[in-house]
């Protein structure tokens, strides 16, 4: 009787998983060229990572881009309020949480998911790039996921900017310390699927550029058995290996 009442669970939860890709996939259809901005729910509205976000919205809007966030405060609310006060598409991407979030006031757009891996689809299946802000276990997790989602060819380049040197700078440098140099556990191409810039303008006009120049398609099919394959791929972007999140 416990099994039969488990599988009936797990059966339902099946339900609810799809249900919930269902009605992503189509509130997200046609928001147009998006860039997904992240970072921590806990920054402080007088910090300047929070200005720096708000101008972030504000820019990318006025690029022609929609913004997508997570739906809370912090770096999250403040991309969503330089998209929302210019005017644009601003959406939020909410989760439920045991200690519940609460959604921020500029979306234009608000979704609610149950499931961390659906929300993290929508991030990277409707982005044309990601702009990452100082963040917490959360942000790194998005940072990461990009990039190994690029390295292992799941989907073409894209733009992954960073913002702020004096925090992305030491994990860079570990990156090479240790990950490259001391573990030899990624290539030295790798540290190309990311650019870190303390300019706001600098991290639109790259995602721009990419998307005018649709940086991510190749000329030459480039297999995933060549030891170099992923920089292949996006040696065609721009100087650091950028390009779009669409599935390969």
């Amino acid at each position: 009787m416990y099994e039969s009442k488990n599988l009936a669970n797990e059966t339902w939860r099946l339900f609810r998983i799809l249900a919930e890709f269902t009605d992503g996939f189509e509130a997200m259809a046609d928001i147009g060229p998006a860039i997904s901005v992240f970072g921590s729910a806990r920054t402080p509205r007088n910090q300047t990572a929070y200005k720096q976000a708000v101008q972030c919205g504000q820019l990318l809007v006025q690029n022609n881009f929609a913004v997508i966030t997570g739906g809370g405060p912090g770096i999250m609310e403040a991309a969503n309020k330089g998209a929302y006060d210019a005017g644009g598409k601003s959406i939020g991407l909410n989760i439920q949480l045991p200690v519940e979030q609460k959604p921020n006031a500029y979306q234009t757009l608000s979704l609610d998911f149950r499931y961390f891996f659906v929300r993290k689809v929508m991030f990277v299946k409707y982005a044309s790039g990601f702009i990452i802000f100082p963040g917490g276990y959360g942000t790194m997790d998005e940072f990461f996921e990009s990039i190994t989602l690029i390295q292992t060819l799941r989907i073409a380049p894209f733009p992954i900017v960073c913002i702020g040197h004096a925090f992305f700078d030491g994990l860079h440098d570990w990156m090479k310390k240790v990950m490259l140099e001391e573990q030899h556990t990624i290539d030295a191409g790798d540290l190309d699927f990311f650019h870190v810039t303390d300019d706001v303008a600098e991290a639109v006009r790259i995602v721009k550029q990419c998307y005018e120049e649709e940086c991510w398609l190749r000329k030459e099919p480039v297999h995933a058995s060549t030891p170099d394959a992923a920089h292949a791929i996006s040696k065609r972007i721009l100087p650091n290996g950028k390009g779009k999140g669409k599935e390969a």
